[in-house]
């Protein structure tokens, strides 16, 4: 029930007639993302992105990049399991049953509105942050004399180096497909910190 209730309180209104979902223009800008939470999540974007372009080099030009999107994604797993807000897992990870009931709804567009991370976007969180510290852990194993040249480390690590490139594709495609559907700019919310409430 307090689930329920968590989720409701999420929601915006329903879906107007036609599609398209109801949204108050003259709603009050609430901070949703705290500093802590924007600086971690570009950090860990622009060296997810700078450790795989450069993931044909050898050496500290492509190694760093990836420690330190690792480092922020630890520390990022870490602020999921405490703190208030829209920030921890038990906010917006959802169970598949409601994850899968709101894929249905986003497809008969009527969809609701949440103010923090979204069922499908929940999931999308957990899977850039699996990707993320996986890699980064395989990519240190392959320096260590233990693991250096094990044919499965570093097939792993390709393959989840690799992944990076759809998993965001699909994380850029919700981000402009959601902010169209509930006319907000999701890009503009991660940098100033701050998204309409659902007055």
């Amino acid at each position: 029930a307090d689930q329920g209730a968590l989720m409701d309180a999420q929601r915006g209104p329903a879906a107007e007639p036609g599609g398209t979902v109801a949204t108050s223009g003259t709603a009050a800008l609430q901070t949703v993302w705290s500093p802590w939470l924007r600086a971690l999540h570009w950090v860990l974007a622009i060296f997810m992105i700078a450790s795989f372009v450069t993931h044909e080099q050898k050496g500290l030009l492509h190694e760093m990049p990836g420690y330190i999107a690792w480092a922020a994604a630890v520390v990022r797993v870490g602020m999921g399991f405490f703190g208030a807000g829209y920030w921890p897992f038990s906010q917006f990870v959802r169970s598949v049953p409601a994850t899968l009931a709101y894929a249905g709804e986003v497809l008969a567009h009527r969809e609701k509105r949440f103010l923090g991370h979204n069922p499908l976007g929940g999931w999308m969180v957990l899977a850039l942050l699996a990707d993320a510290i996986v890699c980064g852990l395989t990519g240190w194993m392959s320096t260590t004399d233990r693991f250096f040249g094990v044919a499965w480390v570093g097939d792993l690590h390709d393959v989840l180096g690799h992944a990076l490139i759809p998993l965001l594709l699909l994380h850029v495609g919700g981000v402009v497909f959601t902010s169209w559907r509930h006319r907000e700019n999701l890009v503009a919310a991660m940098v100033h910190g701050k998204k309409r409430g659902l007055g």
